[in-house]
């Protein structure tokens, strides 16, 4: 796997898509999960969910994950306001705080039981009538946390693995430990939604290797899964 020659097709993008740019669909990663972000830094998780904040949190989420496809086909969301997302965020801004602090680099089996917990939590609070895809769940766990890459069919692809659990956590965690220096390597930082130009805020090892495995998967071809 040619991990700079991923990241950078990432970034640049190809054909109709424009690579990471301020207008283009893969900044709405960087302003959904600045928005989130911006609460921890400053130890205010908890107003996530707050009636001053509930509504913009709905929206960056449901905007986000409109961008990156979940709002298409045959999705339960389509036929969902943006106040179906509010359970999911009061649950967000109460669950462990530990969350927040989760890289691939700290995967030891505690913290991937923590990440396991939180996709529960996440598919819970969609309702589980709807039977949420882990597609949707590592997304939205991306989108907030940066954790996790989202298992969406062409990372799945990209790292031969086709199911959100502790096998795959652990086959990513030891993917990171095999190439540590490159990974370590990079630092991009997210842009800002107002002068579009690059913010203090880091890309976590998670969202560096979501884009490395991403990219690897389009290189073999039409996923196998939607």
């Amino acid at each position: 796997m040619d991990i700079a020659n991923n990241i950078q097709k990432f970034i640049d993008g190809e054909g109709k898509n424009q690579g990471r740019k301020p207008d283009e669909r893969y900044a709405s990663f960087d302003y959904c999960f600045n928005y989130f972000q911006s609460f921890r830094e400053q130890d205010k998780i908890d107003q996530i969910s707050s009636n001053d904040y509930i509504q913009s949190s709905c929206l960056q989420l449901a905007y986000y994950l409109a961008s990156w496809g979940m709002l298409r086909g045959s999705s339960f969301l389509l036929e969902k306001s943006l106040k179906y997302y509010v359970d999911l965020i009061n649950n967000i801004s109460r669950f462990d705080k530990g969350i927040w602090d989760i890289d691939v680099d700290s995967y030891a089996d505690a913290n991937i039981t923590l990440v396991l917990k939180c996709k529960t939590m996440v598919i819970e609070s969609l309702g589980n009538k709807y039977r949420p895809s882990d597609t949707l769940a590592s997304k939205i766990m991306l989108g907030v946390f940066a954790n996790t890459p989202a298992f969406d069919a062409y990372f799945c692809k990209g790292f031969n693995i086709y199911k959100f659990d502790k096998e795959a956590l652990d086959k990513i965690s030891q993917f990171y430990k095999d190439n540590k220096m490159i990974i370590d390597g990079y630092s991009i930082y997210t842009l800002d939604f107002h002068s579009g130009q690059e913010t203090n805020r880091k890309y976590t090892k998670a969202k560096l290797i979501d884009m490395i495995g991403f990219i690897e998967g389009q290189t073999k071809g039409p996923p196998d899964i939607q």
